[in-house]
């Protein structure tokens, strides 16, 4: 017999030995580096983020319920959306003038002036259909009767950082949570902040996430502000705190802006359960553009000057400058205008007829070039923007001669009609 004892057969070579060991702990790292590969892929590539709704200028009404029977289902569907567009007319002319009666317009005269309908829920039958509604006013076709077309006071693009606090942790756009849902259908057009909203996909996760708000570095923010065309950020912030699962939630909300997380003011509201939550984010974030508008309004929101990223001059286009400059005489020439001076009135508008009064009397006054209101508020404060040649002691002098009591703080101006006690004519 040719085969060898066992005793006597040869050993497996050690280096063969060791590589056959080896075999499986190699599979096992190529598949942990897969996994870890697909799960980043995943990261990146998988559903992230709410594509913000597009948001123009449109009068928007929510919350209109109808409950209509009719012969079908399709006829009480149409007879509900007129329905509809005849509450959310009345309400907006509510809304814009304090209560008082709506002119009457027919169904298809509102047909005309409504750009859009949004089913906020929907419930039809056979004959009968119960739906809550959102009505869409066409700006350009109801601003002329709502007598608020006039041009309005916008701040410079602003980015959204939303960060959400729940269970003792950050998010923003980390993952999609309840507070970016509720940016995103957030409806901006009637607002005076000029909200830049991202969809929180591709590299947003990265740039834009709940650690970004806390960095004061500004040559990053300068970067990042530039990459989304914004000239400032601002920082609504969320906590949410539970009671019990599926029990009442509190929520805490902030108002911050800036690389320096600058507080503008904030409020708590509360949710009786999990399922009222989405509604209380929506009136949270309603609040939260009030505070940004009066900021604005009064001067806190303004763009930090340190984000502004300047232009390298050119030392030939200088040189090229300084060569040719020459020594310009000034001559005073017979009838010329002298130059004036912007100033900001704020003033109380109780109505449409209101603005329409006060513009024209601080006209009359010698010396105003000219009169506008850029910023509206009916049933608060506007603002009207004024040029004016002279001082603002002759401008004060002006106003108070046409009975308003003036209260000034450099070029801007608070007046309110005198009343009897005060000797007002």
């Amino acid at each position: 017999m040719n085969s060898a004892p066992p005793s006597s057969r040869p050993f497996l070579p050690i280096s063969r030995f060791l590589r056959a060991l080896a075999r499986p702990g190699q599979i096992l790292i190529a598949i942990a580096i897969g996994v870890a590969a697909a799960g980043l892929y995943a990261q990146m590539e998988g559903e992230r983020g709410v594509p913000p709704i597009a948001s123009g200028g449109d009068f928007e009404v929510s919350g209109v319920k109808v409950d209509v029977f009719a012969k079908d289902g399709d006829s009480a569907r149409e007879a509900g959306w007129r329905l509809a567009q005849r509450q959310a007319w009345r309400m907006l002319w509510a809304r814009t003038h304090g209560g008082a009666g709506a002119p009457a317009l027919t169904d298809s005269q509102l047909s005309a002036m409504v750009s859009g309908i949004e089913i906020q829920y929907e419930q039809p039958g056979p004959n009968r259909y119960i739906a809550t509604l959102g009505v869409l006013f066409d700006r350009a076709r109801t601003g002329q009767l709502l007598g608020v077309s006039g041009q309005t006071l916008r701040s410079p693009p602003l980015l959204v950082i939303p960060v959400l606090w729940d269970g003792g942790s950050a998010v923003s756009y980390e993952r999609t949570n309840e507070w970016q849902r509720a940016w995103a259908r957030y409806r901006t057009g009637e607002s005076a902040i000029d909200y830049v909203r991202v969809a929180g996909s591709i590299a947003d996760p990265i740039l834009l996430n709940a650690g970004q708000t806390g960095r004061r570095g500004r040559l990053w923010w300068r970067v990042l502000l530039d990459q989304y065309g914004a000239a400032d950020v601002v920082i609504p912030i969320a906590r949410l705190e539970r009671q019990w699962p599926g029990g009442p939630v509190t929520g805490s909300f902030t108002a911050r802006y800036g690389p320096d997380n600058m507080l503008l003011g904030g409020f708590k509201l509360r949710a009786s359960a999990d399922s009222a939550i989405p509604a209380m984010l929506d009136e949270a974030l309603r609040r939260i553009n009030q505070i940004y508008v009066a900021a604005l309004n009064d001067g806190r929101l303004r763009p930090d000057p340190s984000l502004i990223i300047e232009e390298p001059v050119d030392p030939a286009t200088l040189e090229m400058e300084n060569a040719s400059e020459l020594p310009i005489e000034s001559l005073d020439l017979p009838g010329a205008a002298s130059s004036a001076t912007s100033f900001s009135i704020q003033y109380e508008t109780p109505d449409v007829s209101a603005i329409g009064q006060a513009e024209a009397l601080v006209r009359s006054i010698p010396g105003v070039r000219s009169a506008a209101t850029s910023s509206l508020a009916l049933g608060g404060m506007s603002v009207m923007q004024v040029s004016f040649e002279g001082s603002v002691e002759m401008l004060r002098t002006g106003l108070a001669a046409r009975g308003y009591s003036v209260t000034a703080s450099g070029t801007t101006l608070r007046i309110a009609r005198r009343t009897a006690t005060n000797g007002a004519p």
